[in-house]
Parts: structure tokens; sequence; C-alpha cells
């Protein structure tokens, strides 16, 4: 995955096309507008076409890149953030992944100890149906 500053030049470069997407669709699609009274005879016999559904099309997709805009730079780090900080924040992390790391060895090794309780148990029902079999083969064999 991009870095936050690398998603952030794409997004910027999302909302760039998306910007020459909409004034391009609108002078396309657009009505034409008089000048002084003179209209060209090119643009008065073309169809309408539907600006209105365009024009939100356009303002929705412009308006959701630019909230995606606000979220990475609100996600940057702050000028306010140094070195010291940073350290310290690293280093609590890494705490935390310590204590974490802990927690999990502890529940891995409880997970051995009932893994090894349930094959002690499954080998001693193995046992046991065994003998039961053996014993009933036993008793139905005819004594010679």
């Amino acid at each position: 995955m991009a870095d936050r500053l690398t998603q952030l030049q794409d997004a910027v470069n999302s909302l760039a096309d998306q910007f020459c997407n909409a004034i391009g669709v609108l002078q396309q699609c657009g009505p034409p507008a008089s000048f002084n009274n003179i209209q060209t005879a090119i643009n008065k016999d073309q169809p309408a076409n539907p600006t209105e559904e365009y024009a939100q099309l356009f303002a929705a997709l412009i308006a959701r890149t630019a909230k995606d805009i606000d979220v990475l730079i609100d996600s940057l780090p702050s000028e306010e953030s140094t070195a010291a900080l940073q350290a310290a924040s690293l280093y609590k992390l890494e705490e935390e992944n310590h204590e974490a790391a802990t927690c999990l060895e502890d529940v891995v090794y409880r997970g051995d100890m009932l893994l090894e309780k349930i094959q002690s148990a499954l080998a001693d029902i193995a046992q046991s149906q065994l003998k039961t079999r053996s014993g009933t083969h036993n008793q139905s064999l005819p004594d010679s």
C-alpha cells in the first residue's frame, strides 16, 4: 500500500481529472448562450441532454474526493510532532507489543496444555475401545 503522501497526491490528481471531465461534459452538453442576440445555427438544433444528471454526478464525485483529501491531510503528522514525541510514541507502541506478545505466548501455552489433555483423553478412549473389542472377541471364541 502506498504511503499517505502518495495517496494524497493520487487523490489530488483524481480531483483534477474530475474537474477537467466535468468542464468537458458541461461544455459538450451545456445549452448555448447568446452573445448580444447572436446565435449560432450549429447550437440551435442540438437536442436537450441530461445536464442536470451530469452536474449531480460530478458534484458527488468531486465532493467525495475532496472529503478523501481532507481525511488524508488530517492523518498526516502535524508540525508539532517532534522526533522526541515520535520516539516516545514508538516506545509506547513497543511496550504494548511486548505485552501483547506475552499474552499471546500465555494463550499458546495454555492451548498446548489443553491439546495434550485432549490427545491423552482420546488415547485413553481408543485404548478402552480396543480392550472392549478384544474382550468381546475372546469371549465369543469357543473353548477347545
